[in-house]
């Protein structure tokens, strides 16, 4: 990550956004002695679990073998299929054998929102988190990730729209938790022109969040450009101010 800019941030949040969480970021890799003194995850399923650790300064990274759940696997590209009867599981279940999570209404209807989210492969064995101020020089991240309440997204959803002439610099799909914080942040990451994600609705992902917060992830190059943006933006102006004492307050 570009030293300047990693300071520039780091100056303006502590200025417009007191207190308020670092976001974390995620890059993928294939060197060994990056992960090697980062202990494997140990939570049995939901990822979202260990993504807690990595604001309070704990590097986490997954791999083919380290993400234990299905869906995971294929959102961060370790895996191209999805699980058996999957549009059974994600919509009404087969009585007697399968338990539905009724998160979408027919097995037909999942069968046709799977074809907007086409399968990636991963560009490196790892998947690395560091919290922000943590990142190396040598370390580009995909996308920023912030955990955080309505104030502070407020604040990152007017600034991933100062300079979009289009309505909808902010995107939220339909997606699990891990897939809006990485497989459409790193799929708009593609793009010419990317957008900001906000995530995490996923019903079963929200026990493992704080009860007020959503996410936030912007990949990278939209980020270096809405810190460009901060110091003519709204984020100097008495409006935004009153916001701000209520971050430092809360």
């Amino acid at each position: 990550m570009d030293k300047k800019l990693k300071t520039e941030f780091l100056k303006y949040w502590e200025t417009y956004f007191p207190g308020a969480e670092l976001p974390i970021a995620f890059y993928y890799t294939d060197d060994e002695e990056v992960v090697k003194n980062i202990p494997k995850p140990k939570s049995s399923h939901c990822i979202i679990s260990d993504l807690f650790k990595v604001p309070r300064g704990f590097n986490v990274y997954f791999d083919v073998d380290s993400t234990n759940c299905a869906g995971a696997k294929r959102y961060f590209g370790f895996k191209q299929t999805v699980r058996e009867n999957f549009n059974y599981f994600l919509s009404c279940g087969i009585e007697g054998e399968l338990e539905g999570e009724r998160y979408k209404k027919t097995p037909e209807i999942v069968d046709q929102a799977m074809k907007h989210q086409l399968p990636v492969q991963a560009p490196g064995k790892y998947l690395v988190f560091k919290r922000f101020d943590s990142l190396d020089e040598n370390e580009e991240p995909i996308a920023i990730i912030f955990f955080a309440a309505p104030d502070v997204l407020s604040g990152l959803f007017t600034l991933a729209n100062f300079d979009e002439v289009d309505p909808n610099g902010v995107v939220s799909p339909f997606s699990s938790g891990c897939s809006s914080i990485v497989y459409a942040p790193y799929m708009q990451s593609l793009k010419d022109n990317p957008r900001a994600v906000l995530g995490v609705f996923d019903i079963s992902a929200r026990p493992f969040i704080k009860n007020n917060y959503l996410s936030f992830a912007i990949p990278y190059k939209k980020f270096i450009k809405m810190v460009a943006n901060i110091p003519e933006s709204f984020l100097i102006t008495e409006s935004w101010s009153k916001i701000q004492k209520r971050i430092a307050s809360s």
